[in-house]
């Protein structure tokens, strides 16, 4: 069924009565029947800001960059502006057919499989009445069965850049018909180093087409790929600018990274049975943490990208499911993922920026659920981390960190609102329960007891209800607000301190030359290397705290191979807004050079 060809003329001209939609209550039989019938039929009730936001009549004929939270409604956002793009009135050629592969009309680049698939799935129910199919291209998907799916001649293809870029090249996706493009979580994109994909697929789209941007932030790599590609934008917020998402609270605890673990088992154990996702630096961390959560009694596995896709896609059902209550994941990994109900997003280790804290934040309260966000904060890191929340615009509460007592209060109290539940349930004379086996166990049980209580703590011990590990012992942080933070005496070896170099892509940076670099002019090993970033002018690095007071006197001195090259301390409150660099891939330094060294010895060894 295809749309009335005045259907978005009349949305418009009923809307230009208003100022701003975002003051209306937009119906949804004012929207063209395939998309009203669509939404009725999900059980939509309403539209949400960014939703709304999109049907402003002053947003027709332009490119959009939608700055919305994760869990806004972004994708049916993206539905209705697809929609308006393909579906106008306004005459087009008819399309050909590809004997090759696919011609759409429609491309949604994403940055990981699972948001392809996300928005492949939201975007089906949403166009399909209107006579519009979905394909999803990935990696690490057989080429076989997507060259099979791209016969189908579907209208719309999500995918990831490289893949997509891949089928274009070899002709199997014509862009000659496409009239709109979307780059969903493009600042995720750009930090992923996808920026040369994202171009050649945008340069080969046909000559007038749309295309638009949508992203939570939209840093300034982003926003140069915007005014490079996009004519006469027009950017739309779900919210006003900075606002952050109500439905999460925010809450932060100093721990020593001596007693990270402890103190996230703790924090788990509060609220044992609720869907968690924690969030770790590197895929060695995921895969790591994961394990010792798993022995510690915990439904826990890792989410990342060394993961096969059988394994992965498993991994998340079972997440959905409810059969794994923590999934520990890396940015990289977790990014796209809409898995309902995510009660808690835990980062055991503190993200890199505010825009980090909020994509890792956004996995919990979606479509208008509470969320809670829990850092735990080493204490060399206290002061970035702050500066952090202040450029995240959250308000944070400092607490310490639940105390085996706290926990086992907390486990105490469950227990007691279950019997209660329960023995209310049995006092209800319509519900009484026919005798059966426990019934009259209990009955000898209490007969057979000379005193009640010991019988009854037999029972609690052998119920195990405090969770599926004991609390552990952690130590308090106590906070000395006269001294520095960040002083020798308190730096932990495990704990990180951010470095800036003037050296970023634009000379030739890479995260494996940047690190010989650092490595030689700082004197220490690969290993004391932690998270590196590359930016265009420049790029940041992270030295373990443990060596920084040598590093640096190292790093002053002149360097005659590279005099040119400047290392100083960074400070992210310092440079914002001008360029701070992105995340550069995973893995952590560390791991970088045991690939190489491998690499070199295999290579010594062939030659022998």
């Amino acid at each position: 069924m295809g749309f009335e060809r005045c259907a978005w003329r009349f949305v418009l001209s009923l809307l230009g009565s208003v100022p701003s939609i975002m003051q209306t209550e937009l119906s949804f039989e004012d929207l063209p029947p395939p998309l009203s019938g669509a939404l009725a039929r999900r059980g939509f009730t309403s539209l949400t800001p960014i939703q709304r936001a999109v049907l402003e009549p002053d947003t027709v004929g332009h490119d959009l960059r939608l700055c919305s939270q994760t869990g806004s409604g972004k994708t049916i956002a993206l539905g209705f502006v697809i929609a308006r793009d393909i579906l106008s009135d306004e005459p087009h050629e008819p399309i050909p057919r590809n004997e090759r592969g696919a011609m759409p009309v429609a491309l949604v680049v994403a940055p990981t499989r699972e948001l392809a698939a996300q928005l492949t799935k939201e975007l089906t129910w949403l166009l399909r009445p209107s006579g519009h199919s979905c394909c999803t291209i990935t990696g690490g998907a057989s080429y076989p069965q997507q060259m099979r799916a791209l016969r189908m001649e579907p209208s719309i293809i999500i995918g990831t850049p490289g893949r997509l870029r891949d089928h274009i090249e070899r002709g199997f996706i014509d862009m000659s018909h496409v009239r709109s493009v979307v780059l969903d979580e493009a600042d995720q994109m750009l930090d992923m180093g996808f920026r040369e994909d994202l171009e050649a697929i945008v340069d080969r789209a046909a000559p007038g087409r749309r295309m638009h941007m949508a992203s939570a932030t939209f840093p300034p790599d982003a926003q140069a790929l915007a005014k490079r590609y996009q004519v006469d934008s027009r950017t739309v917020f779900g919210a006003e600018p900075g606002e952050i998402n109500t439905d999460i609270s925010f809450s932060a605890h100093r721990v020593r990274p001596s007693d990270r673990f402890a103190a996230l088992v703790n924090v788990l154990l509060l609220q044992p049975e609720e869907r968690t996702l924690v969030f770790v630096r590197t895929r060695a961390d995921a895969a790591t943490l994961a394990q010792q959560l798993a022995e510690a009694g915990f439904l826990a596995r890792p989410i990342s990208g060394d993961l096969e896709q059988a394994e992965r896609t498993r991994t998340l059902e079972a997440f959905r499911s409810g059969i794994i209550k923590v999934l520990v994941a890396t940015d990289v990994a977790a990014r796209g993922l809409d898995i309902a109900d995510v009660s808690r997003v835990i980062h055991a280790d503190p993200p890199g920026d505010a825009e980090a804290l909020t994509h890792r934040s956004g996995r919990t309260g979606r479509a208008g659920k509470k969320g809670h966000s829990i850092i735990l904060v080493p204490p060399a890191a206290e002061e970035a981390v702050t500066r952090m929340f202040s450029r995240a615009k959250v308000h944070v509460r400092w607490t310490a960190v639940p105390t085996e007592e706290q926990v086992w209060k907390a486990a105490d109290e469950r227990l007691l609102a279950s019997l209660q539940d329960a023995l209310h349930a049995h006092d209800d004379p319509d519900s009484e329960p026919e005798p059966d086996r426990l019934h009259a166990l209990a009955e000898r049980l209490l007969r057979e007891a000379r005193d009640p209580v010991p019988l009854v703590r037999e029972l609690l011990k052998r119920a195990h209800h405090g969770g599926p590990s004991e609390p552990r012992k952690v130590e308090t942080v106590v906070v000395e607000r006269h001294k520095r933070m960040l002083s020798k005496e308190h730096a932990d070896r495990d704990s990180w301190l951010p470095f800036r170099i003037n050296y970023g892509a634009r000379a030739g940076a890479d995260a494996r030359r940047l690190l010989a670099m650092v490595c030689r002019r700082g004197r220490i090993q690969g290993s004391q290397v932690g998270a590196i970033r590359i930016g265009e002018a420049f790029s940041t690095f992270e030295v373990q705290a443990q060596v920084v007071e040598a590093f640096l006197q190292h790093v002053r001195k002149p360097d005659p191979r590279d005099p040119h090259i400047r290392i100083s301390r960074f400070d992210p409150q310092y440079f914002k807004g001008k360029g701070t660099p992105r995340p550069a891939r995973e893995p952590k330094a560390h791991l970088l050079v045991k690939r190489f060294a491998k690499h070199h010895q295999a290579k010594h060894r062939g030659q022998g």
